[in-house]
């Protein structure tokens, strides 16, 4: 029996889950939420009890400082020692890697090297693990990339219609990004569908990043984050896939640099742009059902960019057997859902049974109506397991 720490640091969060493996038993588990905001909120999961915290957390390596110290304070670990290993989500693994790896000097350094492809998450994901390798020493540290599920996708996929020696000399193409979500959450998929022999299922990981991937028997097919993952759909604080001449436009009418236009991208875009409210869906559902106007537009925004890469996706594959709903925005916003299968509805004959849709619950379930084209299922991700995986098979725990 050892024990493993998988954690998934997102944009704004850290998740995370210990493991006792190979069994797979989880022995606690927490999410830290709004990480960089005025104030957080910290939840750890034991024997069936649930506490919560709110405090501000500056950082990520303020959420790995709160969540160690609630291990001991909690009686889940005697001493920091009994974690035998640590796996952690990492964003972007660029050309470099098509499977996990052990973390070594040259294996950090060449994560730090892809930050500028993933700056809200490369940066967070170095902070977090050393954080970890500061707190326990001599413990063995295994990286799981998101990029590596993409790394199916045939050229005509991640190819981008620019010079094409900016490829062959920069490696500029579609990588794409929360890819152990995508995997796992398009496995269980199939799983629903009866593991048939041949699959074509289309994932929507929606949370305060967000993306699409269309998955053909398994496979990646297409996804819909690109070089860095502000391409695609709109997202918390990223305005997605915009034409490329705003940013000169804007760089000329405002005086900012490039670099400066691209932190508004990242940051100060999409539902916190658009809303002018908050990044986060919550506070966004909240003005909507209130009858805020732009918060009815930013909702009716985000369904509609999900929805046209559903149809894109759609007639990638060929059609489609499934989709999937997943990450906290995916799993948890009934209307979201609602709205994106909506504008489906009509093209695609695809129907939400709305008692179903409204039920709130951690098990994976269909949501599609009776007479529904396709099969729609909410799908709670856990990429955690998934690295809790990768970790053992790599280190031979």
């Amino acid at each position: 029996m050892v024990k493993v720490m998988a954690v998934n640091a997102g944009s704004s969060s850290l998740k995370f889950q210990l493991f006792d493996m190979p069994s797979e038993k989880v022995i606690c588990n927490g999410l830290v939420e709004r990480i960089g905001m005025d104030m957080g909120n910290f939840t750890i999961k034991h024997d069936g009890e649930k506490k919560s915290v709110e405090q501000p957390f500056p950082d990520h390596g303020v959420a790995v400082d709160a969540l160690l110290k609630a291990l001991i304070s909690e009686g889940i670990v005697k001493e920091l020692s009994e974690i035998n290993a640590v796996g952690h989500r990492i964003v972007q693994g660029g050309a470099y890697f098509a499977d996990s790896a052990i973390v070594d000097d040259d294996v950090e350094a060449k994560v730090e090297e892809l930050c500028d492809l993933a700056p809200l998450h490369n940066p967070a994901h170095l902070i977090g693990y050393r954080a970890f390798k500061k707190a326990l020493p001599g413990v063995e540290h295994v990286f799981t990339f998101d990029t590596a599920f993409h790394q199916t996708m045939d050229e005509a996929s991640y190819m981008y219609a620019l010079p094409y020696e900016y490829y062959t000399k920069y490696k500029v193409r579609k990588y794409g990004a929360h890819g152990t979500s995508h995997k796992y959450v398009s496995e269980q998929a199939i799983k629903l569908l009866g593991n048939p022999e041949t699959s074509k299922v289309i994932v929507c990981h929606l949370g305060n990043g967000a993306s699409l991937t269309a998955v053909k028997n398994g496979k990646c097919y297409d996804t819909s984050m690109g070089l860095t993952p502000l391409a695609g759909v709109m997202m918390g604080t990223r305005c997605g896939t915009v034409d490329p001449s705003i940013m000169p436009y804007l760089c000329e009418k405002t005086g900012m640099t490039p670099q400066e236009m691209l932190n508004v991208y990242n940051k100060q875009s999409g539902m916190l742009g658009v809303s002018g409210i908050s990044s986060d869906a919550r506070d966004i559902e909240a003005a909507y059902n209130e009858g805020n106007e732009r918060a009815i537009l930013t909702s009716n925004l985000y369904a509609r960019t999900v929805a046209k890469y559903i149809g894109a996706y759609f007639v990638e594959l060929g059609g489609c057997d499934a989709i999937a709903f997943t990450a906290g925005l995916g799993e948890n916003s009934s209307y979201i859902r609602d709205l994106c299968i909506k504008e489906c509805s009509e093209a695609l004959g695809v129907k939400l049974d709305a008692e179903k849709n409204a039920i709130r619950s951690d098990q994976a379930r269909e949501i599609s109506a009776a007479d529904s084209a396709i099969k729609v299922y909410v799908i709670p991700t856990n990429e955690e397991v998934m690295i809790a995986r990768d970790t053992v098979r790599l280190l031979g725990l």
